[in-house]
C-alpha cells in the first residue's frame, strides 16, 4: 500500500518552454558557452548547500555583461521558469485527501526552491518540500532518498512512489527499492498511478 508519493518539481510540477540559459542566450547575448562554467561549476555547490548562489554568481556578470545586478538576474531567472502543472497540482491535492502524503523533491539551490514555495505555492500543495541544498545531497544519490526516508514516521520504502522525468533518478529510486516510474506527461501518470493506488 502506498502512503508517500515524491515528486520531482522541473519537468514534473514544472514545465518552461526555455531553460534560463537559452533565454541569457536569446534575449540577452549571453551565449551558453559563457555560462557554461558557471553552472558546471559553482553552482553545483549551491545545489547541495556547499555555497551561496548570490555570491557565486555575483563575480560571472561583468563577464556576461550583466549589469542590473544579481537580484534581477534571479528574478528573470525564477519568472521565466514559473509555469507550474496546475492540473497536476489540483490532482495531488486530491490524494492528499486520500491521506497519501505528497512530498515535493527537487534538485534547487535555496533561493529557487524559496520561490517555489512563496511564490509559486508549492509550500500549500504539499505535506513536505525538500531541496538538496537543504539535504546535502542531490539525486541521484542514495542519500538524497534516505534523508527523507529518516524524517517520515513508520514508513518502509515499499510504501513510498518517487515520480521523476529524469530515468537516472528514476533508476537510483528503484536501486534504493522504493517504487519509481518515469514522468512524461500528465495522462500517462494517471494511468501509471493506476498500479499502486486503487
Amino acid at each position: 500500500m502506498i502512503k508517500v508519493i515524491i515528486f520531482d518539481a522541473d519537468g514534473v510540477l514544472i514545465h518552461s518552454d526555455r531553460r534560463f540559459s537559452v533565454a541569457l542566450a536569446e534575449e540577452h547575448g549571453v551565449s551558453a558557452e559563457r555560462t557554461l562554467p558557471f553552472f558546471s561549476g559553482p553552482f553545483q555547490d549551491c545545489l547541495v548547500g556547499k555555497a551561496d548562489l548570490k555570491e557565486s554568481i555575483s563575480p560571472y556578470l561583468s563577464d556576461w555583461g550583466w549589469g542590473k545586478g544579481v537580484d534581477a538576474l534571479l528574478d528573470l531567472w525564477f519568472q521565466l521558469e514559473h509555469n507550474a502543472d496546475e492540473e497536476l497540482v489540483q490532482y495531488i491535492q486530491e490524494l492528499r485527501h486520500q491521506d497519501i502524503l505528497c512530498l515535493l523533491a527537487t534538485n534547487n539551490e535555496k533561493y529557487r526552491f524559496k520561490y517555489m514555495l512563496d511564490k509559486m505555492g508549492f509550500a500549500n500543495s504539499f505535506d513536505k518540500t525538500y531541496a538538496s541544498a537543504h539535504l546535502g545531497h542531490k539525486k541521484p544519490d542514495h542519500d538524497f532518498f534516505l534523508k527523507i526516508l529518516n524524517e517520515l514516521d513508520d514508513v518502509k520504502k515499499n510504501e513510498i512512489l518517487f515520480f521523476d522525468d529524469d530515468a537516472e533518478n528514476v533508476k537510483s529510486a528503484k536501486d534504493f527499492c522504493i517504487h519509481a516510474e518515469l514522468y512524461t506527461s500528465f495522462e500517462s501518470f494517471k494511468e501509471k498511478i493506476k498500479k499502486y493506488i486503487a
